[in-house]
């Protein structure tokens, strides 16, 4: 046992930190990508993600078709003045642009980090509970990380998921996820990667705002408390949680302002002032309310937010302009206008000066699909 508290303390330092050579880089990438009215682009999804997008506009799911998806956003003139980071999907990160560049390098030329999802999706949990997921990909992380700051990545992304269910989540789930998550967190510094912290309470279900509050609360709580275990320099990492909104099954209807103050609420209780970030993922909110909520907690004025809150949508930014482009060359320019469009209100969202009344009804429309993986 002696031998075994010697090997833990090795790779802390005197501040209960890990050690990492990286330690100032890791700290100045953080916030770049938490550089004001930017925020990031979540083009992650899996083969098995891309397949669910592209059959309603009749594109075939090859690998060519994929780079292009990833050529269509990335390539979008002006970008960079939106967005601070864009999450790839592993294949993307050795894939090239148009112009025979590789897509890390693009996105550096601009400004924009480079990033990658490290985790290797999702199996039962064995809790015992029906529905919960455990996420895979810690074997040999170490060197898979390594592996992709060769590459370029400078920052990644782990996504865990917790399902509500009879008003809680199981603490079994909370505890073994909130585990994960920290180790991921801390090798990833140890290897020079700025970790997203994803918990990500699920919107399925039929539970009102309070009870989501609630659990999302004890969720973070425990994350918190398992990433100051392992070490993690919370100075250089970044959370990714849900917001607090009423279950996609409730028949409830979640008001921005509500939403605003509970999940800014659940925040200051849960996440230390040291993290420089939160960016919200939109979860399967229409494209309108990803940007709506964001606005609301920005432009509170009476409740502390010690951390930049800024955004890291995948659906929210891509679903219009995925149908403008229909996978057709000739509408790539129009998809590209309707992407910058997109990140554009999100950007003043992340300002608390977005204006809702400029969108349009397409930007109402439901992305919620129960279940969702990437």
């Amino acid at each position: 046992m002696a031998g075994r508290i010697e090997v833990m303390k090795s790779h802390l330092s005197v501040y209960g930190q890990i050690q990492t050579p990286f330690r100032e880089e890791l700290i100045a990438t953080a916030r770049h990508i938490c550089s004001p009215g930017k925020g990031i682009l979540a083009a992650d999804e899996s083969q098995g993600s891309v397949d669910k997008r592209f059959k309603p506009i009749g594109l075939p799911n090859t690998l060519e078709n994929r780079r292009r998806y990833r050529e269509l956003m990335v390539g979008a003139k002006g970008l960079e003045n939106y967005i601070s980071g864009v999450i790839f999907h592993e294949e993307t990160l050795y894939q090239k642009n148009d112009a025979g560049v590789l897509f890390p390098e693009a996105l550096k030329k601009i400004g924009v980090v480079p990033g990658i999802k490290t985790d290797k999706g999702m199996v039962p949990s064995g809790s015992g509970a029906p529905g919960e997921m455990s996420t895979q990909g810690l074997d040999a992380y170490g060197a898979r990380a390594a592996k992709y700051y060769a590459a370029g990545a400078r920052f990644c992304k782990w996504r865990n998921t917790y399902t509500i269910q009879n008003g809680m989540v199981s603490e079994y789930q909370i505890h073994h996820g909130a585990e994960t998550l920290a180790k991921y967190a801390q090798l990833s510094q140890m290897h020079g990667l700025v970790p997203i912290v994803e918990p990500e309470v699920m919107i399925d279900g039929t539970h009102d705002m309070a009870t989501s509050k609630a659990c999302s609360e004890r969720v973070w709580f425990e994350v918190t408390r398992a990433l100051r275990a392992h070490g993690v320099i919370f100075e250089a990492m970044l959370l990714k949680p849900n917001m607090v909104v009423n279950g996609a099954d409730s028949g409830k209807t979640s008001h921005a302002v509500e939403v605003a103050r509970a999940t800014v609420e659940a925040l200051s209780r849960t996440l230390p002032a040291a993290v420089p970030g939160v960016f919200f993922l939109s979860g399967g909110l229409s494209e309108m309310q990803a940007s709506s909520y964001l606005n609301a907690m920005n432009a509170l004025t009476d409740l502390p937010k010690p951390w930049a809150l800024r955004f890291s949508y995948a659906r929210a930014l891509q679903s219009s302009a995925l149908k403008a482009w229909a996978g057709k060359e000739e509408n790539k320019e129009e998809a590209r206008k309707v992407l910058l469009w997109r990140a554009r209100q999100n950007s003043l969202a992340s300002r608390g000066q977005y204006d809702e009344s400029q969108d349009d009804d397409k930007s109402r429309e439901s992305l919620y699909v129960k279940g969702h993986t990437y």
